[in-house]
């Protein structure tokens, strides 16, 4: 019996989540949303698909939580999208709503999942999720430094025309304008890119990184991205469900870890089957350090918003 993988919500990013979890076979789906008739036939499409892609999973498209039960990992999309002069920021009174009653729902049918977020504010979103659900903290994960990382990446093997598998990255901090990218931790076969170009060039890589979701929010106008999103988040969760122990850059709640306290931003994680099996401290310079407490800072911010709400 193949392992159970939720994703929730059928719009752009849950769509494109549950068609790469598909390719890579792992489990079988349920693409959940509370439009009628959108997550059916977007898994029915799905599912047509198999004989040519060569999956046998099963793909189930329902508006019914108990259709969900005893999924192993729950990956929640749910939300409102960013659009033209709107920050992740300004997304957090529509879906802090949203997030916490899909919560409710998987806590009800998966008390023993672990869940993804994806939502935006994403740290925040997981810092919600996880005080909603009373889960442990190892359970509830937040998608940020894996696309960030990827983006990084990406604009690192075009700069320098190598292959995008020779790129390694490690974004931390906020998913935002406070992320924290530390050049020598971005490496070409093990290279650190500080040894392959200039500092201009890297600066300009980093702000492009930074800024990377408003780039695509300003092309489409009416949406945000979705596909590299959508392949990072299915990432974690073929790690988690393959019980892979691979160290990826996550939303991760702190409990003095970096010396950080009660707050959830991205730092190296090892994913398993048990979720975060450890949070791995990276060495850090005092200003490498400060710069993830400013961006912390920034985090709790917004947590702290969420009493009002």
């Amino acid at each position: 019996m193949k392992p159970k993988i939720s994703v929730i919500g059928a719009g752009n990013v849950g769509a494109s989540l549950a068609q790469c979890l598909a390719v890579k076979n792992i489990a079988d789906i349920v693409l959940l949303d509370i439009v009628e008739g959108l997550p059916q036939g977007k898994a029915l499409d799905l599912q047509q698909s198999a004989p040519v892609t060569g999956f046998d999973s099963i793909i189930t498209g329902s508006n019914n939580y108990q259709d969900t039960a005893k999924s192993d990992v729950v990956i929640v999309t749910s939300g409102v999208a960013r659009k033209p002069g709107m920050s992740r920021d300004d997304l957090i009174k529509i879906n802090a709503g949203i997030v916490a009653d899909v919560t409710r729902n998987i806590v009800k049918y998966s008390p023993d999942c672990i869940i993804i977020i994806v939502t935006n504010p994403v740290d925040t979103m997981t810092y919600l999720a996880l005080k909603t659900s009373g889960f442990p903290k190892k359970r509830v994960i937040g998608l940020s430094g894996v696309l960030d990382s990827a983006r990084l990446s990406s604009f690192i093997a075009l700069e320098l025309n190598v292959p995008m598998t020779e790129v390694n990255s490690y974004v931390l901090g906020e998913h935002g304008q406070n992320m924290v990218i530390i050049p020598r931790f971005a490496t070409v076969n093990g290279q650190p890119i500080t040894d392959l170009m200039s500092k201009k060039t890297i600066e300009s890589l980093i702000d492009r990184t930074v800024n990377g979701g408003a780039e695509i929010v300003g092309f489409l106008k009416t949406g945000s991205a979705f596909y590299a999103p959508a392949a990072s988040a299915a990432r974690m969760a073929e790690t988690i469900i393959l019980d892979k122990k691979e160290i990826l850059p996550c939303a991760a709640y702190l409990e003095g870890e970096y010396s950080l306290e009660d707050v959830v931003i991205g730092v190296p994680v090892k994913l398993g089957s048990a979720g975060i099996e450890e949070i791995v401290s990276f060495k850090l310079t005092e200003d490498e350090f400060e710069a993830l407490k400013k961006s912390s800072e920034a985090v709790r911010a917004l947590i702290d918003t969420l009493e009002t709400i």
